[in-house]
């Protein structure tokens, strides 16, 4: 936690204090160098660590560990951001105003990042990243849109060109800041339909920017959730099928218990949870990405589970787990003293299971 603080809170409250100096005499107290330093770190490092890039978007992760962004409409998500930072480093670089288009652009870019980490702080559902990562680039990006129109202010040279649409632009630049800004909010639409549109080019679908927060768990926008109803997260989704299968081809053994659950075990998914175990026990470091990689499968069945609870397919999961089923048998036998004990305590119930353990630790009795 102290490193999390050291961290964001740092140039979080450099950000603060920045802005409570904008505020009051409208300067701020930080060199250009120096704001560079703190721009680079707030508005490059920050938004790609809260953004969390590379997380898997499963069911069966924590909130914390699944993907706030569908990894399929990333890209969508990358080129904005990408293409803000560019328009607010650009601004605090440059000593000039730019022409008109760009101008607008540049400006509009700015009000579409800050629009966009407001979403994305009803989106992540996270207070203390909200206040240390969120918030401290929303604000950067308000004193840039100061910044601009001062220097705009002081630069531009009303136009007597006579043509219409440069007298236009300038006229939209030099609004004043209580209708400038609305109209920028207000432009930014089109201008997410200009990049979705260009975004079509790269595989991504008309409704990137919106799926990329819906299509996702355990999150504020994400619409997702009601797929993880019903599901039996850590429990063997194949075998957990394959059991539902008619009993003459996929011999159901016994009735068992899973999260407090009553569940059909045959002894293919009994094999299966030993096999697991036995890796938990064994080899700890390797069962966590077994586990995650494999809750992707569960999370494919779970979306079509109407197709898998059908009798027939069932049977056919059992068939095709059947090689699988023999290698987990080998490695048990191979590694472990006791494997049939390991696979008849699997899906029993606490009670049961110690008893089971308590006998495996008495030592034998022999008669006298």
């Amino acid at each position: 936690m102290a490193l999390v603080l050291i961290t964001f809170g740092v140039p979080a409250l450099i950000v603060y204090a920045n802005f409570i100096a904008f505020l009051y005499n409208r300067k701020l107290f930080l060199g250009k160098i120096a704001l560079f330093v703190i721009d680079l770190y707030v508005m490059v490092f920050l938004p790609f660590v809260y953004a969390g890039f590379g997380k898997t978007n499963l069911c069966c992760e924590e909130e914390t560990e699944t993907a706030a962004f569908h990894p399929a409409h990333q890209l969508s998500i990358k080129v904005l951001m990408i293409l803000c930072l560019c328009a607010y480093l650009y601004s605090r670089l440059r000593s000039r105003i730019a022409a008109p288009i760009t101008e607008i652009l540049v400006n509009l870019f700015i009000v579409a990042g800050i629009a966009f980490s407001i979403v994305v702080s009803f989106h992540v559902k996270d207070n203390t990243y909200f206040f240390l990562g969120i918030l401290p680039v929303i604000i950067c990006g308000i004193m840039m849109l100061g910044e601009n129109q001062r220097l705009f202010l002081a630069q531009h040279t009303p136009s007597r060109s006579g043509y219409k649409p440069e007298e236009l632009a300038w006229k939209f630049l030099s609004a004043k800041p209580i209708l400038k800004f609305p109209l920028l909010f207000a432009c930014c639409l089109p201008l997410l339909l200009l990049v979705t549109m260009l975004l079509l080019l790269f595989g991504q679908q008309p409704d990137s920017f919106i799926r990329a927060f819906t299509d996702t768990y355990k999150h504020g926008l994400s619409q997702w959730d009601y797929q993880c109803d019903n599901v039996e997260c850590g429990g063997h989704y194949l075998c957990s099928v394959a059991a539902k299968g008619h009993p003459g081809i996929v011999k159901p053994v016994r009735r068992g218990v899973r999260n407090g659950n009553p569940i059909l075990c045959n002894r293919q998914l009994l094999i299966s949870n030993a096999f697991e175990e036995l890796i938990q026990e064994k080899l700890p470091f390797l069962h966590r990405p077994i586990r995650h990689h494999y809750n992707k499968v569960g999370d494919v069945i779970h979306r079509y589970y109407g197709i898998f609870n059908i009798r027939v397919v069932a049977d056919i999961v059992y068939i095709l787990m059947k090689p699988l089923e023999w290698l987990f048998l080998l490695t048990l036998y191979t590694f472990d003293r006791k494997p049939e004990n390991r696979i008849a305590r699997q899906y029993l119930s606490r009670k049961d299971r110690d008893l089971i353990r308590q006998s495996e630790s008495k030592p034998p009795c022999f008669p006298a």
